[in-house]
């Protein structure tokens, strides 16, 4: 009786030691991955890295991580023009292969979200004198203020006036706003009162992670600005 409860003992106490073993060990990995992943350009800062699974070791060995998650709430994306903030983001990567030393992971499948609030997406769109091609511009070089319209929709104003409600879609990495209908005041300015003004896009470049828009619900809008799906595969997230 006493053997086999000093044996016992002895399995706990090794596997507790394993298991402690484990742990630090992804502990510095997640470390390293997110050192590695902003110096890598990827993303414009160090993310919060978490490896999922048990035993980490067993799946370091094998070079292929089967789930990674990636956060942030500081990142910025981008047209090629200027920076905008992206809240909230986050990422679950599947079949993550590394090499030795992390210099370079491949994914087989990453997917995430983020939400740019509806100031900044403001930001990114035309000014306001591109919404009526051929007509008189409204507000000058004035951008429109952006909120939530509703499912799929969005409103815009220009001050205190409202210039009518849009839809969004995407396609590739662009976001399109489209479907306006000036009426009123707004129409009666820009002489086009009932008609449909152009649409305004912007196409980002530099999204988090190697991600890409999804090809479906790329971009929503949800109260608290535009939720922008990720969805890639075969991505390159370092080297």
């Amino acid at each position: 009786m006493r053997g086999w409860l000093k044996a016992t003992i002895g399995l706990a106490v090794l596997g507790g030691l394993l298991v402690g073993a484990d742990r630090i060990a992804v502990g510095v990995a997640e470390d390293e991955a997110a050192d590695r992943i902003a110096k890598s350009g990827r993303m414009n800062q160090k993310p919060d890295v978490t490896i999922e699974g048990f035993p980490f070791l067993t799946q370091a060995l094998s070079k292929e991580l089967d789930d990674v998650r990636i956060s942030s709430d500081g990142l910025t994306v981008g047209d090629g023009r200027q920076q905008v903030a992206l809240h909230a983001f986050q990422a679950k990567l599947s079949g993550v292969k590394v090499s030795d030393g992390l210099n370079s992971a491949t994914v087989d499948r990453g997917t995430g979200s983020g939400v740019i609030s509806y100031a900044d997406l403001s930001q990114l769109l035309p000014p306001a004198n591109q919404l009526v091609s051929g007509k008189v511009p409204i507000g000058g070089s004035s951008r429109f203020s952006l909120s939530y319209g509703g499912p799929g929709k969005v409103k815009a104003s220009l001050g205190s006036l409202p210039v009518g409600e849009g839809t969004v879609h995407s396609k590739g990495n662009t976001i399109t706003v489209d479907g306006f209908r000036l009426s009123g005041l707004a129409g009666a300015l820009a002489g086009a009162s009932g008609q449909e003004p152009a649409p305004l896009s912007v196409t980002l470049d530099s999204l988090p992670a190697g991600l890409n828009l999804a090809d479906k619900d790329g971009a929503t809008p949800v109260e608290d600005g535009l939720r922008l799906a990720f969805d890639a595969k075969g991505v390159q997230l370092l080297g």
